[in-house]
């Protein structure tokens, strides 16, 4: 007899990451006393990356080792390791490494996105990038072998281009590091927070190719679009993102970048049994789709644990609402700006920089971990994020 007809609900959760480690801690808490339902995380390794992180794994500094399953150790969920290879919405099962089956009644998606090298031609083959721990050792290796006066191109002038580059030059100052992006380094930064950032660049001798965009990624060089060409012995792809193909192939309604398009409490809106947090999910709120951080990442598990429950409890879940308040931005190990913001993320007028800015940014780097354990005593505790206010509205 299976655990379906044994009256258990089945909720698989797939990525262990920010927002799916969330959802299970959550979902583990509320539903552990009062039985009935069965938890299983998916992830393809027992240890929790922290994203926030990566850029000091990039550059050999060692970073905390966290596991999964110790932390949901007691909690009621089961931890599987392993690589999701396929999603059946209609069976409802999903294959893990090509040779196991987890059946589920409700489905979390939260296997994120990775960096996409599909968009450049040559950049899936000749460049690196943060996908995960393994993919930031192997960049951290190919830089400790290039000799004094090489060049390491960042491509991508986003928070993560900025923040790697920074951390590249200040960890490797016999490299040149060029930052090379459509816009600005900070564009969406206030003024006082983007002639900070601006002047810490300068400082740490990174040459930053604004207006600039990448055509082909080559064994040794990038070619702009303009046709210019710059040398570079490593290459940091950080331009963009993608979801992986599984929830499109699995026949969910996704957008242009793969991604999961969810109703307003964040269930698939052509499978309502399977739920979408963080950046797999196409989250619209009244400002426009939600961009994938871990300041908004941990509020889907959150919501999608809080929308389950209500569901096992005969009630309808709620919408989902999240504004953004800041946005900080490492540059080093000594030096950070925070902006201040609106839910919507424009800027506010105020910011953080230096010695304070560094404390703040590492911080809210160091939180998740110790709210994970919080919200297993306390579920409560972690169901408290800004909502936005007017910002948040949808029709």
């Amino acid at each position: 007899m299976n655990a379906r007809e044994n009256g258990t609900h089945r909720v698989v959760i797939l990525g262990a990451g920010y927002a799916g480690t969330a959802a299970a801690v959550q979902l583990a808490a509320r539903a552990h006393k009062r039985g009935g339902v069965q938890i299983t995380v998916v992830n393809a390794t027992e240890r929790f990356t922290e994203r926030m992180r990566l850029h000091m794994t990039a550059t050999g500094q060692p970073t905390a080792e966290l596991a999964v399953p110790e932390l949901l150790d007691g909690t009621g969920a089961r931890f599987v390791r392993g690589w999701v290879t396929a999603i059946d919405a209609a069976a409802k099962t999903v294959r893990i490494d090509d040779d196991r089956e987890l059946a589920y009644d409700t489905l979390v998606y939260g296997l994120g996105t990775v960096a996409d090298t599909a968009s450049v031609p040559g950049a899936e083959d000749h460049a690196y990038t943060l996908d995960g721990a393994q993919d930031a050792e192997l960049l951290a290796d190919r830089l400790a072998r290039i000799g004094d006066g090489g060049t390491v191109v960042v491509a991508g002038a986003g928070l993560t281009g900025i923040e790697s580059a920074a951390e590249l030059a200040e960890r490797h100052p016999q490299l040149k590091v060029i930052l090379v992006g459509r816009t600005e380094p900070g564009a969406d930064l206030g003024r006082k927070a983007r002639t900070y950032l601006r002047a810490a660049l300068d400082r740490l001798g990174i040459e930053v190719r604004a207006g600039a965009e990448l055509a082909k990624v080559l064994p040794g060089a990038v070619e702009l679009a303009g046709g210019e060409s710059l040398a570079a012995d490593a290459v940091l792809w950080v331009g963009g993102t993608r979801a992986a193909p599984l929830a499109a192939a699995a026949g969910l309604d996704v957008d242009e970048r793969g991604r999961i398009v969810t109703d307003r409490s964040l269930r698939s809106t052509s499978h309502p049994d399977v739920y979408a947090i963080g950046d797999a999910a196409a989250v619209r709120q009244g400002y426009g789709v939600m961009h994938g951080t871990c300041q908004g990442g941990m509020p889907t598990g959150v919501h999608a644990a809080l929308g389950i429950d209500r569901m096992l409890r005969g009630r309808d879940p709620k919408p989902f609402r999240f504004g953004y308040y800041h946005t900080p931005v490492s540059l080093g190990r000594g030096d950070a700006v925070v902006q201040f913001t609106r839910p919507d993320g424009s800027a506010r007028r105020i910011s953080l920089t230096g010695r304070t800015a560094v404390r703040y940014k590492e911080t809210v780097t160091a939180s998740p971990w110790p709210t994970y354990a919080r919200m297993r005593k306390m579920p409560a505790s972690g169901a408290f994020w800004p909502r936005g206010g007017r910002f948040t509205r949808t029709k």
